[in-house]
């Protein structure tokens, strides 16, 4: 102990200085480098935010610091409010998938107004507008409007026209071909997304109203059933158009025809756009002349749901005069006395209750008939 306590100080310090000598040197040179380094990123940041504003950190502020992340899901707005433009991205396939969304609850948790989707099949421009303007006119609210027509028809309706920015993203349709059920298919599934649409009638631009605004709504917002015709035809335009390739999916005693022009409630729209099971069978083995447009809705909505079904049209057509095409009415035909025979003799079970209002619509009438039409309107369309 005592030669330890004898050592010369000096060469302790010496030993304990030589000890500690390499450790301040490469890290503070470190230290140094990271602070240089991280000083110069805060400069250059603040100079950009400076020159920058509000393009850069407003976004980021908005959903990183001033929002919840829970914005969207914390109100049902996002759910009920109808799209804003019409003119979409989705392809068919994503938009019949958004459009089969269906609640699992029946009672709506907002005050719904049930409203009709008025979709026009076209090719393009409506001749008879004016006399739909004046029908719509003063119900705004109970109905929506959707038009379908060649992808080329550039529509110019004024901003203060119920058919202002109505038109959908559309594809060539031809007739008695799939591509006219796609056409129908899409106007639904557009129409669905709207959560508000109760009700889907389906109409061409040679259709008119034969009633006001409020009878039709009341007959078809009061009806059971939807308004689909759908028949057994034994004969070579209806059973003789069957392809037994249909098997096993559809055999020939559950093979039906109808008028392509139709009403359906909101259960039996999903139904139909959300068919992957007999849309391939009727794609690949109803081809002329087997009219699909004829077939596919009667058939399959026949056997899906024929308890919702009143089997009948509501769009009055004139087969008389033979032909593959109904009668066109023009200019010269449309007088009082053409609407008293259309009229009378009407018959039909609505509600499973005799009735003697039977139709709504009426085709096909032609560009010169529309002056005529709006003469006569008042007093004898109700409007």
């Amino acid at each position: 102990m005592g030669a330890q306590e004898g050592k010369d100080p000096g060469i302790v310090t010496t030993v304990r200085l030589n000890q500690n000598r390499p450790l301040p040197l490469i890290p503070l040179q470190f230290c140094l480098m990271f602070l240089v380094l991280g000083l110069g990123i805060s400069i250059v940041s603040v100079n950009m935010i400076r020159f920058l504003g509000d393009r850069t950190v407003g976004p980021v502020a908005r959903s990183n610091i001033i929002l919840p992340c829970f914005e969207e899901s914390d109100s049902i707005e996002k759910w009920i409010r109808p799209p804003s433009n019409l003119m979409h991205k989705m392809n068919d396939t994503e938009l019949f998938w958004r459009a089969s969304f269906v609640p699992r609850i029946n009672q709506y948790p907002i005050k719904r107004v049930p409203k009709i989707a008025f979709m026009f099949l076209t090719k393009g421009p409506l001749p008879l507008a004016p006399l739909w303007e004046r029908f719509f006119k003063g119900h705004e609210g109970l109905f929506s409007i959707y038009v379908h027509s060649l992808p080329s028809y550039v529509a110019d309706w004024t901003k203060f026209s119920v058919f202002y920015k109505r038109q959908i993203p559309s594809q060539v349709a031809e007739w008695g071909m799939m591509s006219m059920c796609d056409a129908e298919r899409r106007l639904l599934a557009n129409a669905l997304l709207d959560i508000s649409n109760e009700w889907f009638i389906l109409l061409s631009e040679a259709c008119i109203p034969l009633h006001n605004f409020r009878i039709i709504y009341r007959y078809i917002s009061r009806s059971r059933y939807s308004f689909m015709s759908v028949f057994d035809d034994p004969g070579p335009n209806g059973r003789g158009r069957y392809d037994w390739n249909m098997q096993p999916e559809v055999t020939l005693e559950q093979w039906r025809k109808g008028s392509q022009w139709f009403e359906v409630d909101r259960k039996l729209a999903v139904s139909i756009i959300k068919d992957v099971t007999y849309y391939p069978k009727f794609r690949d083995f109803c081809r002329p002349a087997c009219y699909v447009d004829e077939h596919y809705f009667p058939t399959v909505l026949s056997i899906q749901l024929p308890h919702l079904l009143g089997n009948r049209s509501v769009t009055w057509t004139d087969w008389s005069r033979g032909g593959a095409h109904p009668a066109t009415f023009g200019n010269s035909d449309i007088t009082d006395e053409f609407f008293k025979r259309m009229f009378e003799g009407q018959s039909c079970l609505y509600n499973n209750q005799p009735n003697n209002l039977c139709v709504l619509f009426a085709r096909k009438f032609a560009p010169s008939a529309l002056e005529p039409l709006l003469e006569l309107s008042p007093t004898v369309l109700g409007f």
